[in-house]
C-alpha cells in the first residue's frame, strides 16, 4: 500500500479572509504543478482533498496535470484540525490514495503513521509531497519513503 500526502500550495496570507476560504497564490500555483510532476505515473486510484478552497484548488490542479479521470472526493476528516488517528480509521480499506491537506495535519499525520503516537511532526513547507509505504495501513510501521518540497 502506498499513501501520498500533499500540502496544499502557498495561500492568501491568515486573516485576509476566512481561512475555509483562501485561495492559492500564482506562486502556489507553480509549487503544487511541480510536486504533481513527482505523481507522474504512479497507481494512484483516487485524490482525497479537504473541503478548504486552497486545498481543492490544489487537488485540482493535480488533478489536471496528471489527466487523472475519477473526481476528487471532498472530505471532512482532511481539515487542519482533525486527529491523525481520525484520517486512519479512514483509511483502512484504501491503497495508493492522494490526501490532499493542511498543516498542522499534515506533519502529526505522518509522524503518526511512522511512530505512533507521542512524536513531533515532520516539517512539511507549502505543496510538500510525502510518500509512504507498508503492506497494510499500519499505525507506527509505515515507510517514509520520500517528503520532497517544491
Amino acid at each position: 500500500m502506498k499513501l501520498w500526502v500533499l500540502r496544499h500550495g502557498e495561500a492568501e496570507p491568515y486573516g485576509s479572509r476566512a481561512d475555509s476560504e483562501r485561495e492559492l497564490t500564482a506562486h502556489g500555483r507553480k509549487e503544487v504543478l511541480s510536486s504533481a510532476a513527482r505523481l507522474m505515473g504512479q497507481p494512484l486510484t483516487a485524490i482525497y482533498a479537504s473541503p478548504y478552497l486552497r486545498a481543492q484548488q490544489t487537488a485540482q490542479l493535480v488533478r489536471e496535470a496528471l489527466g487523472f479521470e475519477p473526481e476528487i472526493r471532498t472530505v471532512e476528516w482532511l481539515t487542519p484540525e482533525t486527529d491523525p488517528d481520525k484520517v486512519a480509521e479512514q483509511l483502512v480499506s484504501v491503497s495508493n490514495v492522494l490526501l490532499v491537506s493542511h498543516n498542522p495535519l499534515v506533519g502529526h499525520l505522518l509522524s503518526y503513521l511512522q511512530h505512533g503516537a507521542g512524536h513531533p511532526p515532520e516539517k512539511v513547507s507549502t505543496a510538500g509531497l510525502a510518500e509512504l509505504e507498508h503492506s497494510e495501513l499500519l499505525i507506527g510501521s509505515m515507510t517514509l519513503n520520500s517528503l520532497k518540497h517544491p
